[in-house]
């Protein structure tokens, strides 16, 4: 059967843009023993997409002529493996496209819910990311400071409201006063500073009064180096991703590096969410009671089309999504 894909035509050396991916139809295998063929649902846009462009990273790099990987909800519509069925839904590693052929060992059968996109979202990777680097990485108290940048992104949203949920004072770090004013009045964050803004590391400062105890990095460079001023002694930093160097042609790291970890005596861990799936139980658990109480609100940002599907992705590295963005490349049956 015939699908349509989108290839990384030519691999970027600076800003990505819509000339560097392609569009084709290409001609779909049939299953093999021990896969399944699936229809694509909803596709996980994240600024890991753009990183796995630049070189190996946990896993292979992106070549000029590959389709674009990702993570997908998606239904089986032919199955040669006796674990799963034609119709199950299942999530999965795979590529943009309307349809594909995937091992069936890596993919996982999911429970039927009200509302499918929140598996990608508070439920699924987002969410487990936020829970996971949190909790396990950043070990924050109650009543300590806890900053997150890209407050507004697919997993800011769910760091700043786990931290308040467990009784931390939160401060987002987003761009813009929009943003801004969005994660306090709708999320329910203490304070937002705009990094935009010149004199941003003073509002930090404010915002902060006590300073900062747990930092959940989302963007590296200028920011994380400004970050580490305001840390208090034994503070911990939790390195989740550097969505500010992936677009550079040039990246730069803090410079105050090692010296503010030596004399705060910082602890700075990054982390994949795999690293703790074997806890992603206790994550669900937890999530589903703090969506269930009210105490987590659920911000989705979906684009429609598997055309699209470039353009998300660079908006997403411009900082334009609120909430976890993801494209709907088919229908939720």
């Amino acid at each position: 059967m015939k699908t349509r894909q989108v290839i990384v035509r030519e691999l970027p050396k600076g800003a990505l843009t819509q000339d560097h991916f392609e569009l084709q139809d290409t001609e779909l295998p049939a299953p093999k023993d021990g896969e399944l063929q699936v229809r694509t649902i909803l596709m996980s846009i994240d600024a890991a997409n753009r990183a796995w462009m630049q070189g190996a990273t946990y896993r292979e790099p992106i070549l000029a002529g590959d389709a674009m990987h990702t993570y997908a909800l998606a239904e089986v519509t032919d199955s040669r493996s006796d674990r799963f069925a034609a119709g199950d839904i299942v999530a999965v590693e795979t590529v943009w496209a309307d349809h594909a052929v995937v091992p069936a060992r890596g993919a996982v059968k999911l429970p039927k819910v009200d509302t499918l996109s929140h598996l990608m979202s508070v439920f699924g990777i987002a969410g487990k990311t936020a829970f996971h680097g949190l909790m396990s990485v950043g070990r924050p108290l109650p009543g300590e400071t806890v900053v997150v940048s890209a407050a507004a992104g697919s997993v800011g949203v769910y760091v700043g409201q786990i931290a308040k949920a467990i009784g931390c004072r939160v401060v987002g770090i987003a761009g813009g006063t929009e943003k801004g004013k969005w994660v306090v009045d709708e999320l329910g964050f203490d304070a937002c500073v705009d990094y935009r803004d010149p004199a941003w590391h003073k509002a930090l400062k404010a915002a902060c009064p006590d300073g900062i105890d747990v930092y959940f990095d989302n963007v590296g460079g200028a920011t994380l180096e400004t970050v580490l001023f305001r840390m208090n002694e034994r503070g911990r930093v939790v390195c989740c991703g550097a969505v500010s160097q992936y677009d550079a042609s040039s990246p730069s790291g803090p410079r105050n590096l090692p010296g503010m970890v030596v004399v705060k005596r910082l602890r700075m861990e990054g982390f994949i969410v795999m690293d703790y799936a074997h806890e992603d139980a206790t994550a669900l658990r937890a999530l589903q009671n703090w969506v269930k109480s009210g105490a987590i609100k659920v911000p989705e940002d979906i684009v429609d089309g598997l055309e699209n599907a470039p353009a998300a992705l660079i908006g997403l590295l411009a900082g334009e999504n609120r909430g976890k963005r993801m494209v709907r490349v088919g229908p939720d049956n």
